[in-house]
């Protein structure tokens, strides 16, 4: 069994990786980590607690990189930080990574604020806005069916209908209007220029920002250090192959961006490793299909995987749904690689199995 689990928010052991920062920012604080670039951290009403944020110096104000998520205590927080280190200069842009919850959901409320814009990717804010109008729906029967393909009971099928619709409580009113960043844009902040680096298979179209001149990556959730990202297929494309487009995005990162950059990710301490890390996270995937293709030797549900995917229980719905998607990704991607076949008996619950 691997030592990392792929559901979301999961510790791992130490990599051999190096940190330079000990110590996150306090509440209302920003840490240096390079000239004119601040650390900022909020915390996450979520297991994982917590998310960095990033605001570069540009000209005569901020250019901030993600927002928190929408709750009391984030607008308090930004209010804070605008009273004290981020204060005399205003925001004049908003660059988001993606679309979760924790990186856009204060999008709205910053932008409105301080009449600046939202830099984003294309895909990123129209999916976004695609999940933030299902608010108040009921779930829709290829949802249902979606899970129930996977196994589900009628309990768990139960509690995603009652939590169905739920992604926009967290998210500010989005802006009418975005900024559309590319893969491979340069974009000029202050006296550097940084380069988007669009990666898939967390989220539709994540944008990192690489600055060559300085050595910063600015990662979002493309490449965390010590938790892994989840890597879902979700009901509103169930034939996706996310796993396939994250391992290529890995390489792609690999490629694009030297190994002795500083990696300012959205979750855990910025460190030195890029490319040691990136190795790492592409062979647990790859053990991870290893694991699966021993595993179904006999016909098995995606959520009788679980336990060659994850190095702990999963005990609740939340967790469940994330277990899901990550088995999921695991058996498309073995799908599109071949041998593996897919039946679906009279309940409608798909099995699968290598023939």
């Amino acid at each position: 069994m691997s030592d990392e689990s792929r559901v979301s928010g999961t510790p791992v052991a130490d990599t051999g990786l190096s940190y330079p920062f000990e110590t996150p920012p306090g509440a209302g604080e920003v840490v240096e980590v390079a000239e004119g670039v601040s650390w900022i951290r909020m915390g996450l009403p979520y297991s994982l607690d917590h998310i960095n944020l990033w605001a570069l110096q540009d000209g005569a104000g901020w250019t901030l990189v993600d927002t928190g998520v929408q709750q009391p205590a984030t607008a308090q927080a930004w209010r804070q930080l605008f009273a004290g280190p981020l204060a005399g200069r205003p925001v004049t842009r908003l660059i988001v990574t993606h679309m979760h919850p924790d990186h856009i959901g204060m999008a709205g409320w910053l932008t409105r604020r301080f009449g600046c814009r939202l830099w984003i990717t294309r895909g990123e804010y129209f999916h976004c806005r695609v999940l933030v109008a299902d608010t108040g729906r009921e779930a829709p029967p290829e949802a249902v069916d979606f899970y129930k393909r996977a196994g589900w009971t009628d309990d768990m099928i139960e509690f995603y209908r009652t939590r169905f619709g739920s992604f926009g409580k967290h998210i500010h009113a989005l802006p009418d209007t975005f900024r559309r960043i590319v893969d491979g844009e340069r974009i000029r902040i202050g006296e550097r220029e940084w380069e988007v680096v669009v990666g898939n298979g967390h989220s539709p179209e994540h944008a990192c920002l690489y600055c060559a001149e300085s050595g910063l990556l600015i990662s979002g959730d493309q490449v965390l250090p010590r938790i892994s990202s989840n890597v879902s297929v979700h009901p509103i494309e169930p034939d996706a192959d996310p796993l396939g487009d994250w391992m290529n995005s890995l390489e792609k990162l690999s490629t694009r961006v030297p190994d002795n950059v500083l990696v300012l990710p959205s979750h855990n301490l910025p460190f030195r490793g890029l490319h040691r890390r990136l190795a790492d996270l592409t062979r647990r995937h790859q053990a991870a299909l290893d694991r699966l293709r021993a595993a179904l030797a006999e016909p098995r549900r995606a959520i009788d995987l679980f336990g060659a995917l994850f190095s702990r229980p999963i005990e609740d719905e939340m967790m469940m749904t994330l277990a899901t998607g990550e088995s999921l990704a695991h058996l498309n991607r073995l799908r599109r690689s071949g041998g593996l076949t897919m039946t679906t008996d009279a309940q409608g619950v798909d099995w699968y199995h290598f023939t």
